[in-house]
């Protein structure tokens, strides 16, 4: 009972973290798994069956709200499952002393990823134009087979392409994104239950991680608008890129001496990460104000103020009479 309230609780802070940036649920709870000792392959199995139903939540959520591009999600999402089922039959064909390696090195790239973005301004102008699916496509394709790999990635992959593109709002980047998911969850568990059976999925793990999930995801909604996402992503990616650099250590037999100075040196990283952060936001935050103070101030004008009754000049034709 300890445990499963233990995983409920890795869920809840793995939402909490996805409301707040618009990805990573995979990412954290992966981490959080492997780091308790769960299998690679079961941990992805086991996350990406609970965001079946987290994603749907969070699809029928952001549809109420006009979040979603449907064109989008339609030129992205089948793309994404077919490479989340390569993914996961991949995953499921190697051995767990392969696998735990190869999946630490992708969160360990993806945690390092976001460090590297939140630790600069967030873009948030628009240019013209549509996304094209010959965009679309690989990029689902490549966030699919990241994200059932690795145990999580879809959204790190996936969110920041679209951003980077400028062609989309932000909240529909992120609406679009969360709801294509759910096709790619689905088809990761199906491939994990193809490769694995279904001794595969930690059931008592997956229904912890989809209560907590379910949870937190209205606390999730407020959360977005207290918590700055510049913070969050850097705090996470260094927990991430932290946890996972232990793994990748006992992987290369790196010898005891030397893993203190690599930690000492990844939490240099993730310091200044920190503080461009925070620096990152602080600017942004005053060009804000400067901009709320632009608009708030009277426009200037060149022309003069218009005459009042008793200013107004006599016309040439009354000015004759009184001569």
């Amino acid at each position: 009972m300890r445990k499963l309230l233990i995983l409920a609780l890795v869920g809840l802070a793995a939402q909490l973290v996805d409301g707040a940036l618009g990805m990573a649920y995979g990412l954290t709870s992966s981490t959080l798994l492997l780091l308790a000792g769960v299998a690679p392959a079961a941990a992805s199995a086991s996350v990406h069956l609970a965001e079946i139903g987290t994603t749907l939540a969070a699809g029928v959520a952001h549809w109420r709200f006009g979040n979603v591009d449907w064109r989008v999600v339609r030129r992205i999402a089948l793309p994404g499952a077919a490479g989340a089922f390569a993914g996961a039959t991949f995953l499921s064909s190697i051995s767990t002393e392969a696998a735990a390696p190869w999946m630490a090195g992708i969160l360990f790239t993806l945690g390092a990823y976001l460090l590297i973005r939140f630790s600069r301004p967030l873009r948030t102008d628009r240019v013209a134009g549509r996304l094209r699916t010959r965009f679309l496509g690989p990029l689902g394709l490549v966030a699919g087979f990241v994200d059932a790999t690795g145990g999580g990635g879809w959204g790190p992959v996936a969110t920041p392409a679209l951003l980077v593109s400028g062609r989309l709002e932000p909240r529909k980047v992120i609406g679009s994104v969360d709801t294509s998911e759910f096709l790619v969850a689905g088809a990761a568990s199906l491939g994990f239950l193809i490769g694995l059976g279904s001794d595969g999925f930690l059931l008592p793990t997956t229904a912890a991680l989809l209560v907590g999930g379910l949870i937190a995801a209205p606390v999730a909604a407020w959360l977005v608008r207290i918590v700055p996402a510049q913070l969050l992503g850097a705090t996470v990616g260094g927990v991430i890129v932290l946890t996972n650099a232990r793994t990748l250590m006992r992987a290369g037999d790196l010898g005891g001496s030397a893993r203190p100075a690599v930690y000492a040196l990844l939490a240099a990283g993730w310091l200044v990460a920190l503080v461009l952060a925070v620096r990152a936001l602080r600017r942004t935050r005053r060009a804000r104000a400067v901009a709320a103070t632009a608009l708030a101030a009277p426009a200037p004008t060149d022309h003069p103020a218009p005459l009042t009754a008793g200013d107004a000049e006599p016309s040439p034709t009354l000015a004759a009479v009184d001569r």
